[in-house]
């Protein structure tokens, strides 16, 4: 048992450098459980599998970006203030019910449609290599600062049309409000990111290309566009949905290759095993830990507990996949296994838009390390450091030694 605030546990350290353990108890004893996060927010945290797509899929669990800011008040019991998100950032799909939410997914699915993405396979095979050529043969890197954030950063940004140059930016100012613990941090990068989002927003409708960003800019249904509001909120949602999570895809995959070599020897000598093991990593240990903030619009009865009204909600992602009542022998990492059912993705009208190129993206980059270098981990397991997150699940750095196969 860990600190407790007004008779709750709070989530600490040792949450979140070992949550399976954590979630696992909770799931003995009930549904869903009042905790409360770092900085005081009384949350009902959600572990189940059953009652997670419950939770997902429920009207009764709102997303109105707009009540936010009172849910938040009226359910912190910390005495440090709450951390509250630039309401110019949260206006996005995800943030909304139907049938504002419906309306924006469907301009945003007329850009983001699976022929779009599925154009992005060369370029994306092509960036893989590219950042693998640059590694020195008998390298010890940082998985992560060396391929696993760069494939998907360049990726996103090249759809949203964001130079290069400037891509060190818009990592610093998602760290920080993804973190979601220091105010005065979040207080400076969501501004700034509004900001520059908001020039590019403009830069696009003044200057159409052919790229994804300038296809959503321009979309259109019925004389029915998006705001710049919206555009900047939503460019915001892809930015940061369209790396952070693929960043911890990829590492997070690695590590359990390299603490199951079996698993590692069996995809070397299959890889037609690739897509079905991509599956694995996103069940086993998903890169969102839990999903964003809902609230109750009404007491929700679930299981042998009721959620009263106005009640704030997190969903664990984590622990639904971890449910042994879905997932038989949960616990074990097994590329093998058949795929489908996990809601890494979430579920209900809010699931991810990007999975097919998260997906993609997974694929080309275990492909692309298996074809060029054998790994090990370069550190003990145990000194990996997990960030402390309620929403990402991964680490701040994943140390690798890489020795080149030979050419290709």
């Amino acid at each position: 048992m860990g600190e407790t605030i007004a008779g709750l546990e709070r989530l600490g350290l040792e949450y979140f450098q070992d949550p399976h353990a954590f979630h696992a108890r909770l799931r003995e004893h009930e549904p869903a459980t009042e905790v409360v996060l770092p900085r005081g927010l009384k949350v009902w945290l959600v572990t189940r599998y059953d009652e997670a797509r419950m939770a997902l899929g429920d009207a009764r669990f709102s997303k109105d970006h707009r009540q936010f800011p009172d849910m938040v008040t009226r359910n912190h019991v910390g005495e440090a203030g709450p951390a509250l998100f630039d309401q110019s950032l949260a206006a996005h799909m995800l943030n909304m019910d139907a049938p504002d939410h419906t309306r924006l997914r469907r301009l945003v699915t007329k850009a983001f449609t699976a022929r779009r993405v599925e154009q992005l396979r060369p370029r994306v095979a092509q960036i893989a290599d590219e950042l693998l050529d640059g590694v020195a043969d008998g390298a010890t890197v940082d998985l992560i600062d060396a391929f696993a954030f760069p494939l998907p950063i360049t990726v996103i940004c090249e759809m949203l049309d964001v130079p290069g140059d400037e891509r060190d930016d818009f990592r610093e100012w998602s760290n920080v409000l993804v973190s979601g613990n220091d105010p005065e941090a979040m207080g400076q990068a969501g501004p700034a990111m509004a900001a520059y989002l908001g020039r590019l927003v403009q830069y696009k409708r003044d200057n159409p290309g052919d790229d994804f960003f300038s296809a959503l800019v321009h979309a259109s249904e019925d004389d029915d566009r998006l705001t710049e509001g919206e555009l900047i909120a939503m460019a915001f949602l892809l930015l940061v949905a369209g790396h952070e999570t693929t960043v911890n895809l990829i590492s997070n995959g690695v590590l359990n290759l390299l603490r199951h070599p079996d698993q590692l020897a069996a995809l070397r000598a299959d890889r037609t095993l690739v897509p079905g093991a991509v599956e694995e990593f996103l069940r086993f240990q998903g890169p969102v830990n839990q999903a964003t903030f809902r609230f109750t619009t009404e007491d929700v009865e679930m299981g042998n507990v009721t959620i009263p009204r106005h009640s704030v909600v997190m969903v664990s992602l984590l622990s639904a996949n971890r449910d042994e009542t879905r997932f038989p022998d949960a616990d074990s990492f097994d590329i093998t296994r058949p795929p489908g059912g996990h809601v890494a993705f979430g579920h209900g009208i809010h699931y991810c838009l990007g999975a097919p190129l998260a997906r993609l993206e997974g694929e080309i980059a275990v492909g692309a390390l298996l074809d060029r270098f054998d790994l090990a981990l370069a550190a003990e397991p145990e000194t990996l450091r997990w960030r402390e997150s309620t929403l990402m699940h991964g680490l701040y750095s994943l140390p690798v030694s890489l020795t080149r196969r030979g050419a290709r």
